[in-house]
């Protein structure tokens, strides 16, 4: 991270570590930080793209890749991940997340850290995963949030994944946070509306921090802003 402008090299490629910010979608991030490299570097086509979605209400770690390092996106996003989960426990919403609001509510009184434990360890390994319907899957050539929010009710093909890792941080009766090692393609609101049914309490995910991907993690990361403020004072003029 100690490195100046001058030594980056954004078209051979590089690989640079973002916390990406509450509320913001991947490709806010991959546009911002495109067009800052260009005035930058007076460049006026850079490629970039990152190595792994994360949803608008998730924060964290996104690997972003530019120049010829984007063609080992596909190799990084393959990596095994972590994320930092908190679950609220006795209602669910559509999306699994909150993007949309509560719809159903359930009793949670019998819930015990003992019980969650012991479910979560039903989890653990290779599983069938179904994505939610508000996400970025293509269905008939559309992404499946467009039919979502056109209120289709279909459901998508279960997905075989894999859990590594489930580990419960803290523990409330109306909120539980986990530390989740998982492979490419798992949902994490997925596993909070799974999580929530075995329950018998419905869950949805309240919030979401990336923070590993492979051996890349969120403390070695930028925020974008830190990372333009440094480069701004680095270059000449």
């Amino acid at each position: 991270m100690g490195k100046s402008l001058e030594e980056f090299d954004f078209q051979k490629g590089e690989i640079l570590l973002f916390d990406k910010e509450l509320d913001w979608t991947s490709f806010d991030l991959v546009r911002k930080l495109r067009n800052f490299l260009c005035r930058q570097t007076c460049v006026k086509k850079l490629k970039v793209g990152h190595a792994g979605t994360l949803d608008p209400k998730a924060t964290g770690l996104m690997i972003v890749c530019t120049g010829k390092e984007t063609k080992n996106i596909d190799q990084i996003q393959a990596k095994e991940k972590e994320y930092i989960a908190t679950i609220r426990l006795g209602a669910t919403t559509p999306s699994y997340d909150r993007e949309t609001a509560e719809n159903e509510f359930f009793p949670t009184d019998h819930l015990s850290p003992e019980l969650v434990n012991e479910t979560l360890s039903t989890f653990i390994g290779e599983i069938d995963q179904i994505p939610p319907l508000f996400s970025a899957v293509k269905i008939e050539g559309k992404r499946a949030y467009e039919h979502a929010r056109k209120g289709s009710d279909m459901v998508l093909q279960a997905k075989k994944i894999t859990i590594s890792e489930l580990e419960l941080l803290n523990f409330s009766k109306e909120e539980i946070v986990l530390r989740v090692v998982c492979s490419k393609g798992t949902y994490i609101r997925s596993l909070a509306r799974d999580l929530g049914s075995a329950l018998e309490t419905g869950a949805y995910l309240a919030g979401l921090c990336r923070t590993r991907i492979g051996n890349l993690h969120l403390d070695d990361a930028w925020s974008l802003d830190d990372f333009m403020a440094k480069f701004k004072t680095d270059s000449p003029g």
